[in-house]
């Protein structure tokens, strides 16, 4: 059985602005920050490749609890993107049997509309549920930080 959860929060900055900083590793970090760390290689700073390939292998990051403890490993991958709006991520992790992420930015008139949909299964039940608690306090974490970042629309 596959969990899922979406969380949407609009922010005071155009989708341009947002979309540089949610396709760069630098803007993952400060959306995660304190609380979990992805590691990546020099060279991959953006999540944007030029040329695109679906399905092709980003790099491999671990994920650091408090920027020191691994807790999970991600081979990140995007099956579709639309640059300046939307991304689609289905990796291949460690404890997860399925992981995908879509982020979504919509333009509005206050700014930009961001939606986080998210899809997983574990490799084993402790896996699922420990995603179960740990995705939504993570990602609406990330949200108070893009708004902290772009301002509360």
């Amino acid at each position: 059985m596959r969990d899922q959860f979406e969380i949407s929060s609009l922010l005071s900055a155009d989708v341009d602005a947002v979309w540089v900083h949610c396709s760069s590793m630098k803007g993952v970090s400060q959306e995660l920050w304190p609380w979990l760390r992805m590691t990546y290689p020099k060279g991959a700073e953006s999540l944007v490749v030029d040329p695109f390939v679906p399905g092709a292998l980003l790099f491999r990051s671990r994920l650091l609890l408090l920027g020191v403890f691994p807790v999970d490993r991600t081979d990140l991958t995007l099956v579709e993107l639309q640059p300046g709006r939307r991304f689609l991520e289905r990796s291949s992790m460690a404890t997860q049997r399925i992981w995908q992420h879509e982020r979504l930015l919509e333009p509005v008139a206050a700014g930009t509309r961001i939606t986080d949909r998210l899809e997983w299964q574990g490799r084993f039940r402790g896996a699922t549920a420990a995603f179960a608690v740990a995705v939504p306090v993570l990602f609406k974490w990330r949200h108070h930080r893009l708004k902290q970042i772009f301002g509360k629309a």
